[in-house]
């Protein structure tokens, strides 16, 4: 009996790009390269895992202090993605920023924040 022995690893994602959630599985040899994805039902399901396991990115959306308005915190959004292992860096950059009503919509509160080439804006007038 001969038994061979494999050195790859699996993991399953539900993919989110649509609303039908295929279990989408990739198996990966022992250097991390892609083998194999299987599961999914489109392309983009495929290109969404291939993403997750090579570069993952997130949008982040969170609230900074603001003096004057109707609210005590102005909601804002990232211009782009980033790098999910990038998330606490922008959150720390965010932490004790305050600024000064009136601020509109669209407003760029943090410019290239982190060096990461993303702004974050005001995601409401204010």
């Amino acid at each position: 009996m001969v038994i061979y022995m494999t050195d790859t690893t699996t993991k399953t994602f539900t993919c989110i790009v649509c609303p039908r959630g295929c279990e989408v599985t990739a198996t990966m040899n022992s250097a991390g390269d892609i083998e194999k994805i299987e599961g999914n039902f489109c392309p983009r399901g495929a290109e969404y895992v291939k993403n997750e396991l090579t570069h993952p990115l997130r949008q982040l959306t969170s609230t900074v202090i603001i003096h004057g308005g109707i609210y005590n915190r102005l909601p804002v959004i990232l211009s782009s993605e980033i790098p999910k292992d990038k998330m606490m860096d922008v959150m720390k950059a965010l932490n004790g920023v305050e600024v000064t009503a009136p601020v509109s919509r669209g407003d760029i509160i943090i410019n290239n924040v982190c060096g990461l080439g993303v702004d974050v804006i005001a995601s409401r007038s204010m």
